[in-house]
């Protein structure tokens, strides 16, 4: 790692990795995000640019906790917390033998259908809004937990239950904040578990971890000058984004490309 951390193109893939991350964290959209580990995984395997990138994710979920104070939905979080903490022990239970490729394939395809269907409702003049239900939200948070933990995509099957919610985009960044922020954190004790914070990988965290209050920060301040007019269009602009972009790396995992 020590010639690693003196290798410049660690630090042109890393630096816009931890940017672009950030933003999103600060409630910028989920699809920069997903661009995180693959561009860390230029320079490192997959495995070691998630672990990089998890304490930064902890340092970003804290600026957001405190960005986004006072925002969110408590009646979402008691649904889809138990979920997300049973998804994450599954993942755990199952991480030698899941690959990534199929988990992103499949949330990919998820993720399409649900942004078509919003399409499909604009079309016809209808607006779909959802009213909050244990079961779906259990189910959608348990995935959220499962994918979060086998390939940091949590954020599809959130928002597959928590868009149609149509909260305040205040309200709405600040309850996915909230949800992902104790997913993280959650995550710290099975990571650990399975050896993947040594030495070398955390010292290549605390290197990056200065940009991640400025990337986050940045993502708050524009999202907070979103109307709802702008911020929900955008919002499902990103979710196409990040299912295309799941679909390509889960094929592209598993076709070997």
């Amino acid at each position: 790692m020590n010639a690693l951390l003196s290798d410049p193109a660690f630090y042109f893939a890393a630096v816009p990795a931890v940017i672009l991350v950030g933003l999103s964290k600060g409630g910028f959209g989920g699809a920069m995000a997903l661009l995180g580990v693959p561009m860390l995984s230029l320079v490192v395997s997959p495995v070691q640019a998630a672990a990089i990138l998890l304490p930064i994710l902890i340092v970003m979920d804290v600026v957001s906790l405190w960005a986004w104070r006072g925002f969110m939905d408590r009646r979402t979080l008691s649904i889809m917390l138990p979920g997300a903490f049973l998804g994450i022990a599954i993942g755990w239970a199952t991480a030698a033998v899941v690959t990534e490729g199929h988990v992103r394939l499949i949330v990919g395809f998820v993720t399409l259908a649900f942004f078509l269907r919003w399409v499909f409702e604009k079309v016809a003049g209808r607006a779909h809004i959802a009213n909050q239900s244990r079961s779906r939200g259990t189910f959608w948070g348990g995935v959220a937990g499962f994918t979060s933990f086998v390939a940091h995509a949590g954020g599809p099957p959130y928002q597959v239950y928590a868009l149609p919610l149509g909260h305040d985009p205040r309200v709405y960044t600040g309850t996915s904040v909230v949800f992902f922020a104790i997913v993280n954190a959650v995550k710290l004790i099975p990571y650990f578990a399975l050896g993947q914070f040594d030495r070398s990988n955390l010292t290549a965290s605390l290197i990056l971890i200065p940009l991640a209050p400025l990337a986050t920060l940045a993502g708050v301040w524009v999202v907070k000058r979103m109307k709802p007019a702008v911020f929900y269009p955008f919002m499902y602009v990103m979710v196409l984004i990040v299912s295309l972009k799941l679909i390509h790396d889960g094929l592209s995992d598993l076709m070997g490309w």
